[in-house]
């Protein structure tokens, strides 16, 4: 058997897939699976021992480029090494035009996704053969597993297997030892949009609260696009212990296995940390965190209990309102004593 599995983006959606590939896998233990991904976000699962290859994708890329040559040669080589696999089953996760019509041009006899009231975009199931319809009131991820369970895969635990890179994870414990920081909470302020990110004053305030009654470092990363934000928090802080750590993909993973605790709301980090286990406390505005926020029940997660919506097109352009620094820290002392207790 040989199955391709579509998820391209983003960094919490990949990480969301990954219990239900490895469930294919052992339920299919001589398949060969295959996983199409864009290539920004190919490291977190270019080493899934549950993967034959992968299938990277730059439509980033080709959005931007102005060589309309060039794009139209990278898109056709893509094309033609997909067509040419001649898969059993296709799986789509992601439930876009894009990405059902990538399903369709492989030619598989089983294209499987979603049903169309789930969609992110009308028409994406026209390219189905299949289309099963999630759960319910259920996590993300058990909503991905229906996909796989459709093929006659389950899933009694779910497994993360995130990569372990050894650069990836020298150089994190460089980072840290050249600031000098051996335990720290790591905190990641960015988001996908405004209205899912708490402000840099709220985080500047929890950093100086965090700081008087914690003995820890308080971490700061985030993509370049977020370091003035995350420049502005540690200013407004005035902070002898918060440091900020550039890290690429790679290095946040491995910064993330190293932090006693992680503070942010629903972002590529946050479901990062959750896979590996880490202790969080999550802040969350528009978005569901029963849906797709940490599953541990030792995790706490904040909520503004603002109208559920997890598109874009209807994003706010004010940060996420109604959590303030004292609940952060009360949650973040209530998440150690569990810690202390397990």
């Amino acid at each position: 058997m040989r199955f391709l599995v579509i998820r391209l983006s983003s960094i919490g959606d990949i990480v969301h897939t990954l219990p239900a590939v490895a469930a294919l896998g052992e339920a299919f233990p001589a398949a060969e699976i295959s996983w199409a991904v864009e290539k920004r976000y190919a490291c977190l699962v270019e080493e899934n021992p549950y993967l034959k290859r992968t299938e990277t994708l730059d439509t980033f890329g080709w959005r931007k480029r102005r060589n309309p040559v060039k794009t139209l040669r990278e898109i056709a080589g893509s094309v033609r090494a997909l067509r040419g696999e001649r898969y059993d089953a296709v799986i789509d996760f992601q439930g876009l035009v894009k990405t059902g019509l990538i399903a369709r041009m492989c030619r598989s006899p089983r294209r499987i996704g979603f049903a169309k009231w789930v969609h992110r975009e009308p028409g994406a199931g026209f390219f189905y053969t299949d289309q099963v319809p999630p759960p319910l009131g259920k996590h993300v991820i058990e909503q991905n597993l229906a996909l796989v369970e459709h093929l006659g895969a389950s899933a009694n635990t779910w497994q993360f297997p995130l990569p372990l890179n050894s650069g990836d994870e020298r150089s994190a414990e460089a980072a840290l030892e050249k600031q000098n920081i051996r335990e720290f909470i790591l905190v990641s302020p960015g988001g996908g949009w405004v209205a899912k990110r708490w402000s840099p004053e709220n985080y500047a305030a929890l950093i100086g609260k965090l700081e008087a009654e914690f003995p820890w470092a308080v971490v700061l990363t985030g993509s370049p696009a977020e370091r003035a934000e995350i420049a502005e928090i540690l200013r407004a802080s005035s902070s002898r212990r918060a440091r900020y750590v550039s890290a690429t993909l790679g290095e946040l993973i491995a910064l993330a296995r190293r932090a006693s605790l992680f503070i942010g709301g629903d972002t590529g980090p946050l479901h990062i940390a959750a896979a590996l286990g880490v202790p969080i406390v999550a802040l969350y505005g528009p978005t569901d965190s029963a849906r797709n926020g940490p599953f541990s029940a030792e995790d706490i997660s904040l909520s503004t209990r603002q109208p559920v919506n997890h598109t874009r097109r209807s994003k706010s352009s004010r940060f996420l309102e109604g959590i303030s620094p004292e609940e952060v820290l009360a949650a973040v002392r209530e998440r150690m004593a569990r810690v202390h207790e397990a």
